[in-house]
């Protein structure tokens, strides 16, 4: 549109010609739930999360979106980090996030919904993304975070007798469902 507004009514010429950026995924927000519960430290699944977090940070810096880290285990939901541009992120800030304590699965996907409702408030036309990594061992059937535009859960489960709640919360919530190895190995 604007390259035709340059140009009028004369004949075109490169000096008529405006371009529009693409810029990724710029509008949108990433808000990580992870699970800091004592089942996580279980064959390392924590320091395995961790690693995707700072993967999936480091893409979300690319597309130049913003990020949020939520923290969860024990009784308690932390935001660890407010949303904001990925590239205030810094590995060395998940090296002091520990783990232990029981799993307050309910409290973290609300912890986390609220990030994203308070965002939503703020920057309606952004979207939303809610990725919740856990294990699943948590009898507790949180709600679908309303605020949310989309949510992938990825599955740390690896115990030779699944649960399954992780594939079982996504169905209910219509969300993507993937597990650890599979975002790990891509």
């Amino acid at each position: 549109m604007q390259t035709l507004l340059a140009k009028r009514n004369r004949a075109l010429d490169a000096t008529h010609l405006r371009f529009h950026r693409e810029r990724g995924d710029s509008g949108a927000l990433h808000c990580f739930v992870l699970d800091c519960s004592g089942s996580m430290l279980s064959g390392k699944r924590l320091a395995l999360a961790k690693g995707l977090v700072v993967a999936l940070f480091d893409r979300a810096y690319r597309e130049r979106a913003e990020v949020a880290l939520v923290c969860f285990g024990g009784a308690t939901a932390q935001v660890r980090r407010e949303p904001g541009a990925a590239h205030w992120w810094n590995d060395r800030w998940l090296a002091p996030i520990g783990g232990g304590g029981g799993t307050p699965l309910a409290l973290g996907v609300r912890t986390g919904a609220n990030v994203l409702a308070k965002a939503a408030r703020h920057q309606p036309s952004q979207r939303r993304f809610l990725w919740l990594l856990t294990d699943g061992r948590s009898p507790e059937t949180p709600l679908r975070p309303d605020a949310a535009d989309q949510i992938v859960i990825v599955d740390f489960e690896s115990e030779a007798v699944r649960l399954g709640r992780c594939i079982k919360l996504a169905e209910s919530w219509q969300a993507d469902y993937r597990t650890a190895v599979s975002m790990t190995s891509a």
